[in-house]
């Protein structure tokens, strides 16, 4: 198994992707994670990276990028998932842990995820997941903490009860509206 089962060694977030949050049997338990070959029993890009080279993600490869990927246009042009935009950072992701180091992108990510658990777990209308996960993939973190801490302080003001989780998540979701009116557009490099 990787070290890091959240980040995908072809690039993908899968710790901000919202089967990782999942309850049941369909939670995907990260890239190489527990239980994943039940899941996801074949993959080469583990097979090349993981298996014969004992890497973490293709970015750290020295053949990276290889005839394994796309072009980042054509990653764009992939039909989406309404749930998460999964391709559109595959490329980005490594180039920044080619650039920068796993331990550095594993930094980053820890920062995403712990806002996206937070919005999850005070903000979630049982409608919002998929919401809250592209936006941690998305926005800048600096810019997500401020949407949280708006919303909050809203929250606070407007004496919104701590149980209503709809309107709570009508609030935080004004304020990520705010910071990309057109889902789907990325706001930051990583």
């Amino acid at each position: 198994m990787k070290k890091y089962p959240t980040i995908g060694v072809c690039g993908l977030d899968c710790g901000l992707c919202p089967r990782y949050y999942t309850d049941g049997p369909s939670r995907c338990p990260g890239c190489d994670g527990p239980d994943f070959k039940d899941k996801h029993p074949s993959c080469s890009f583990i097979t090349c990276c993981v298996k014969k080279r004992n890497l973490e993600a293709c970015g750290e490869c020295p053949d990276f990028p290889c005839s394994k990927f796309r072009k980042q246009e054509e990653y764009r042009q992939v039909k989406e998932s309404s749930s998460y935009p999964s391709y559109r950072k595959v490329l980005q992701n490594l180039f920044f842990i080619r650039e920068n180091g796993i331990e550095r992108f594993i930094e980053e990510q820890n920062r995403r995820i712990r806002l996206l658990e937070t919005m999850l777990k005070n903000f979630n209308d049982g409608r919002s997941r998929s919401l809250f996960c592209r936006k941690a993939g998305q926005l800048d973190p600096e810019a997500l903490q401020n949407a949280v801490d708006r919303a909050t302080r809203e929250i606070l003001s407007k004496k919104i009860k701590t149980g209503d989780l709809k309107r709570k998540a009508e609030v935080l979701k004004a304020f990520l509206k705010e910071l990309s009116p057109e889902d789907g557009i990325l706001t930051n490099d990583r």
